[in-house]
């Protein structure tokens, strides 16, 4: 038996499997009915212990190619039933082991309905995967006081600088987090990537010149990126940029607009986005538990470019005087609706037209 606690006191018993640890986290939930492999490790779920809405997973297994991080930072696993014979002919591990491998501990057995009813109406809650109730109030007390998502793109992020060699544009991309999706995308483009860590310099980035600059994804509160914020600001005056999510967040307080933490966040792959210039809806991949407040959005400088269709959240923005944009989603999805994809070319245009201009 195994125990996730909330830090309102309520508690869910159900069968453990994965690593046999204990551990606190952020509990946050995702709608998508594929993907827990790449939605596990995704780096933008650091500290959070992740409920799937989909009553089972693990019916596939498990493959290498779909790793999005190989050391994720995913503190659990909360899910309604876990498939007893997974079956593919792609599957090289099960779900149970791989989380073994990764240190990570789950928990089958819960209504996950119920708890993702509370975490929609009470917002998103911090919780602790326990082997006993023994201690409840003292497991809750340290809930209360603990800030499991502080300063955590420090630990995800790389170290060191590394190349994705390609043969066409060069692409610094700085990581807050990054998905292997994202630079698939680029790599399959010809771009040749140069990944540098979330605290590089605009002056470190301006001495490798490159053609462009790509934001990458994370998890946190964005407004503890004022570093990489002001050398945002630097960037964009030189080179075409594009940001995705937490990038898109930082692009935004870049340029003078503020972020606030959403009730319980967009995680899945359903959501869909108008584009606002065409009125075309897209559906597309997110996970993110921070919004770009509208009202903060400086138009002498920007323009909202996509908005979320539910809950009018602003899920994209241009800059008006560079050629620099972001947005909220994931237009890589993997996995997820590929709606946006195209916006990786339209990235890749932006820089071939800047190489024009200054040619001609």
């Amino acid at each position: 038996m195994r125990y996730l606690i909330l830090e309102d006191g309520t508690f869910y018993a159900g069968e453990g499997f994965g690593a046999n640890i204990e551990t606190i986290g952020e509990v946050v939930f995702t709608t998508g009915m594929t993907g827990y492999q790449e939605a596990i490790s995704d780096q933008s779920y650091a500290n959070q212990i992740l409920v799937f809405t989909n009553p089972l997973i693990g019916n596939y297994g498990i493959t290498l190619s779909d790793y999005e991080s190989l050391a994720p930072q995913i503190k659990g696993v909360i899910c309604h039933q876990l498939a007893r014979k997974p079956d593919n002919w792609r599957m090289q591990d099960t779900l149970p082991n791989f989380l073994k491998h990764i240190n990570v501990p789950a928990i089958s057995g819960i209504d996950t309905r119920q708890l993702v009813k509370k975490i929609r109406m009470h917002g998103t809650l911090r919780g602790a995967i326990c082997d006993s109730i023994d201690h409840l109030d003292e497991v809750v007390e340290k809930l209360k006081n603990s800030n499991v998502t502080a300063n955590i793109i420090s630990q995800v992020s790389t170290k060191n600088s590394y190349p994705i060699p390609g043969s066409k544009r060069n692409i610094v991309v700085v990581d807050f987090g990054i998905k292997h999706s994202i630079l698939k995308e680029l790599t399959q483009r010809g771009c040749n990537c140069i990944v540098k860590p979330y605290n590089v310099s605009a002056a470190e980035i301006m001495n490798l010149n490159p053609d462009g600059v790509l934001l990458s994804n994370g998890p946190g509160d964005p407004e503890e990126m004022t570093d990489a914020a002001k050398m945002v600001r630097e960037i964009e005056k030189h080179y075409p940029l594009m940001g995705i999510c937490m990038g898109h967040q930082i692009f935004a307080l870049a340029n003078g607009a503020k972020t606030y933490k959403m009730k319980f966040g967009h995680r899945g792959f359903n959501h869909p986005v108008k584009e606002i210039a065409t009125g075309n809806i897209a559906f597309t991949s997110q996970n993110h538990g921070y919004a770009v407040d509208p009202n903060s959005v400086d138009k002498e400088n920007l323009f909202v470019t996509h908005v979320e269709i539910n809950d009018g959240t602003v899920e994209g923005l241009r800059h008006k005087k560079y050629d620099a944009f972001s947005v909220q989603f994931h237009p890589d999805a993997t996995p997820g609706p590929h709606d946006a994809v195209s916006l990786f070319d339209d990235f890749i245009q932006l820089i071939d037209q800047r190489k024009e201009r200054n040619n001609a």
